[in-house]
């Protein structure tokens, strides 16, 4: 499911996704598979942090993808939303696998490890097989 697609105001009204997320449930709902590709903003917390939620007590504890594709980020108030939601989940979500193409996103993978219990790993994209091995079974090496 893709979320959030805003009014481009230089081209008539056209549609433009400025931010997407797609959110994708694997394993009978255990993985979630989410892949943002722009710069978060603090709408796309108001579209899929309810998803989430109701997986998490559909569920119980969660496994993620974070896949992350032309990914430029957060706006100000989105990454206060991302921290409050790692806060609020802390031990909620058991493995998070990011998979990107950067060397700060990488970075990204430490940074987020004091905000959660979760296990954390990044693989590159060219090892994104590798990675939702590891997210599944916990096969795979860093």
């Amino acid at each position: 499911m893709w979320l959030k697609q805003t009014v481009n105001p230089k081209k008539n009204n056209e549609r433009k996704p400025v931010m997407a997320v797609k959110l994708d449930e694997k394993s009978g709902g255990k993985v979630l598979e989410v892949r943002v590709t722009g710069k978060l903003a603090h709408e796309d917390f108001l579209h899929f942090v309810p998803k989430l939620e109701q997986m998490l007590k559909q569920h119980g504890k969660l496994r993620v993808l974070f896949d992350m594709v032309d990914f430029h980020g957060w706006e100000t108030r989105a990454l206060w939303d991302d921290i409050k939601f790692d806060l609020k989940h802390f031990a909620d979500v058991e493995r998070l696998v990011m998979v990107g193409d950067k060397k700060w996103e990488e970075g990204m993978s430490l940074f987020c490890r004091p905000f959660t219990t979760a296990k954390i790993r990044y693989f590159d994209h060219t090892r994104a097989d590798e990675a939702r091995e590891w997210l599944e079974n916990g096969i795979g090496n860093k």
